[in-house]
This record gives structure tokens, sequence and C-alpha cells, in this order.
């Protein structure tokens, strides 16, 4: 029984690892690409750093008077006011008529010129020009490319709300491609000809877009969750397969403790055993990171934010004008948000450089949100009692930045934060900014389980590491080099084993052809 179990071990390792050698190669050179040129993105920095300044707003509509025009009516989902091309413009979104208690979902915008209060219609190639050059700075030439829906390069979920794309080449040293929203014209995406290039060999390699975009996209989650859970099977059979075979004790007749005296199936060996951990951990937490079969989707109940924003945004007639607002918040603003925050309608105002200032709706003034009542009302946020509330002045665990070019890095995490921890089934924690009473996002066991089994096996999101490089990435290399080299010695034993194979099946046509 223990032979045949130990033959099965053999075999499985032998013909996975020949199916799934290439793309551990694959990935592990992408991965290490990836350390250092993510996937293109804008992030929040980097769109309002390249938005033209409101200036002083004087010839600009109230909201209220813009809406109205407009014909837009109800409650708001979003409202916006920044300059987009040659001119300022609100872009808002009515909330739908069904909602759930967490908040609405993704509904259309609506573009509204600011100076006139008429709709605008969907952007064309000449807004997405005037766009590319404001983004731009006015410093370089333009030049329009096409319209797309997707490429290799805006995959990217969070794109939707705004496709088609316009794609524009700018003429600087970058040769960077923008990619400007079909339905506000605003730049939603940016990439450098280093990005462009590095890509084909790092996150799109990584995430196997060459499935995506043709014949095979509506199978790609299902090919990568296969490819990955096969791969574990190979690894773990691979390292039990490794530690059966190596002599810990009295060493093989030719004096070694592995069996193979051929360099190659030895080195394969040891490397496995040296690699062979941290390469299972690599493809297990790859897959967890596409979520198979909803393992982290969890049923957490939604969180009642009517307790900590109030009811929904409306377009008052008692909302100060844009010329109040930026008379306070100075002239360096780029976009202004409404907002909804303890009952009462707050703006936010950005700046340049990503710093936000908090705005009295009506007078314009800046506030501050009360802790004691931001405290209050962030406790109602469930029917659940509340085990603890915390306010953290340092990034932790559970709450950091990452570098603008990786995955999870781009949006603004803002410090201090207040965290509140629900005696709910879930566990649910909700992170809260209490410089403006807005729920920045919420953690129940199931994402705290991802947060381990993805973000910390995966990529070592862990800040002792973090926060002392290059101590991360010599780690990371370290083991990304053994992995990589592990797979090639793999991919080289898998060729002989096909070869093998093929010259036998040769063989034995050959021998039935010449049979009487």
């Amino acid at each position: 029984m223990m032979g045949s179990t130990k033959r099965l071990l053999l075999l499985g390792h032998r013909w996975l690892g020949v199916l799934c050698a290439l793309f551990f190669l694959l990935w592990f050179i992408s991965g290490m690409v990836m350390m250092y040129v993510g996937y293109p993105k804008l992030t929040e920095h980097e769109r309002l750093r390249h938005l033209p300044a409101l200036g002083t707003g004087q010839q600009l509509l109230p909201p209220a008077e813009a809406l109205h025009r407009a014909g837009v009516q109800g409650p708001l989902q979003t409202l916006r006011l920044l300059v987009v091309g040659n001119q300022p413009v609100y872009i808002t979104a009515p909330q739908p008529a069904d909602t759930g208690a967490e908040g609405a979902s993704a509904a259309r915008d609506i573009v509204i010129d600011a100076r006139t209060g008429l709709r605008l219609p969907a952007p064309g190639t000449r807004e997405a020009l005037h766009s590319a050059i404001r983004h731009a700075g006015g410093q370089v030439s333009v030049r329009y490319l096409d319209q797309i829906h997707e490429d290799a390069f805006s995959h990217s979920r969070a794109l939707d709300p705004h496709r088609p794309l316009h794609r524009v080449r700018l003429d600087d040293d970058a040769r960077t491609q923008l990619y400007i929203s079909g339905q506000t014209g605003e730049v939603v995406r940016d990439a450098t000809r280093t990005e462009r290039r590095w890509n084909y060999l790092g996150a799109w390699l990584h995430w196997l877009y060459l499935f995506r975009g043709n014949a095979f996209d509506g199978w790609w989650t299902a090919i990568i969750d296969t490819l990955a859970t096969l791969g574990v099977l190979a690894a773990l059979s691979g390292l039990i397969n490794g530690c059966l075979r190596w002599r810990f004790g009295q060493p093989y007749r030719h004096g070694g403790r592995s069996p193979f005296r051929e360099w190659m199936m030895r080195w394969h060996h040891v490397l496995g055993l040296v690699c062979g951990l941290t390469t299972l951990t690599w493809i297990f937490s790859g897959l967890m990171s596409m979520n198979p079969a909803g393992v982290f989707d969890g049923d957490a109940a939604p969180l009642d934010t009517s307790a900590l924003l109030g009811p929904p945004l409306q377009a008052e007639r008692s909302l100060a004008a844009p010329a109040t607002l930026l008379h306070h918040a100075g002239r360096d603003v780029r976009e202004l948000s409404w907002i909804r925050s303890l009952g009462h309608t707050m703006v936010l105002a950005s700046d340049g450089q990503g710093r936000r200032l908090l705005l009295d709706g009506r007078s314009g003034q800046p506030v501050v949100p009360d802790p004691q009542v931001l405290r209050q009302a962030a406790a109602r946020l469930l029917d659940s009692p509340v085990l603890r509330m915390d306010t953290l002045h340092a990034y932790d665990f559970h709450y950091y930045a990452r570098a603008d070019h990786t995955m999870t890095g781009g949006p603004i995490l803002p410090l201090p934060i207040l965290r509140v921890q629900f005696d709910d089934p879930a566990r649910t924690w909700v992170q809260i900014d209490p410089a403006t009473g807005q729920v920045l996002g919420r953690l129940g066991s199931t994402q705290r389980l991802e947060r381990w089994l993805f973000s910390l096996l995966h990529s070592w999101d862990w800040l002792p590491l973090l926060q002392r490089r290059p101590l991360w990435d010599g780690w990371m290399l370290l083991w990304s080099v053994g992995g990589t080299v592990l797979s090639l010695t793999a991919v080289v034993i898998g060729l002989r084993r096909l070869r093998s194979k093929s010259r036998q099946l040769a063989s034995r046509r050959r021998r039935r052809a010449a049979a009487p």
C-alpha cells in the first residue's frame, strides 16, 4: 500500500510538472518584473496633480442651479466639480431608486457645463485631445490613436464605467499613452512606453492576459484557477517526494543523499527541498488572489451608512457657490466633491498634492467632525455590540500603504483613522477617516483571512520588511531566483520526458508497422 502511494505521488508530480513547469517559470520571472514595474494605472495623486486648478470659480453656477438647468433631480450618488479638457464641469450620478443600506450600485455619470448648466454629450476626438493636452500641461504635442473598448493595458474592471476609451499618445520623453473616458472625458489611465514594454514580461504575462479580450475571455478565471490548482498539487507532491527520497541518515550507495546521479535531476531535487515550500506558498497564495469559488465573499450584513452619513446627497439651493468654497479652500484646488457626513452636506476640496480639506457645504468654512458624535454614529453602522474602538496613528498589519505601482498601491490612505470592531457573526472591522467622517473600508473575518493567505504569503506585505527596503527586495529576489532556477530545471526535465515518450511511441508504431 505504501509503495503504491509513493508511486502515485511520483507519477502525479512527474506529469503535473510537465504540464505546469513552464507556467511556474513564467510566473516567477514576471513576478520579479512586477516588483518594480506594475500594471499601468493612474493613481489618485497623479490624477489630482495633472488636473487644472479651478481658480476662483467666479463664473461658475452653484450646484443646485447647474443641476436644475440640466434637468437632474432627486438624490445623488456622487457630485464633483473639476476641469475636464477646456471647461469646468459638474460630474454627477443620480442615485438609483432601489439601493441597499450600504450604498447604491454604480450609475452612469452625467456631465454638466458648470458655466451654463447644459448637459454635455459623450466626448469625441476633439474633447479627448483637449483632455490629453491639459493633462500634459500643454508642453508637448499629442496624437489621437483610436477608440477602443479594451486592450492589453486596460483590462481593469474599474474602467468599465468609462468604456469605450479614447487612446491618445503624448510626444513626451516617456511616450506616454493616455486613456480618456468615453463618458466624462477625464483621463483615467496612463501608460508610459517603459510600462507598456515591461508589462508584456510582467503583469500581462503574470495574470495570463493573453487569454483576455479574445475567444478565451469568458474562460480566463477558470483557466487561472485550474492552472493554479494543478500547480499547488505539483508543488505539494514534489515537496513530499523530495523529503521521502532524501536520505537524512545513511547516504545512498553512490555516496549522495539524493538518489539521482544525473546533475539536472539532482539539482532539481536539492532546489525542490530548499525552495519547494516558498514555491508552494506562492502558487497557493496566487490561487487565493482569484477568490476561488467565492471563499472570501462571506455573508456579512450591510452597513447602515445612514447612521454615519445621514440622508442621501441632494443639490440643495442653500449650498454655497463654488466661488465661496474656493475662497476658503485656496486657488490650488483641483476638485470639489460634495459628500454627506454626520447628517450634513460637506465638500472635500482636493489640491494638487493630494491634500484634502473638509468644508461646510453651506458656509464654505473649514470644519472638523466632532469626534464624540462620530464615534456615536459609527457605533450604529451595524445592529451589533461594539467590542472596541481604536484610533490608529500608524499603519498596522491590516491597514497599510504599498508602493503606487503595486496591485494594491495608489489609493490615498490617510492617518489617523478610527477602527470600530463589532461583535457580529462576521467579526466586522470598520475603518473611518475622522477628518471627513467617511468609511474607508470594512474587514470581516474572511477578508482578514485573505490578508494572511494572499497579501502576506504572496508579496510578503509585512511591515518589518516593507518598511526596511531593500531588505524586502533581497528576501523576495532570493526566493524568486531560487524558484526560477527550480522551475527551469523542471522545464528541462519535462522536455526530456516528453521527448523520451515521443521516441517510445514512435518505436512502438514502427514495430507494429513491421509486424506481419
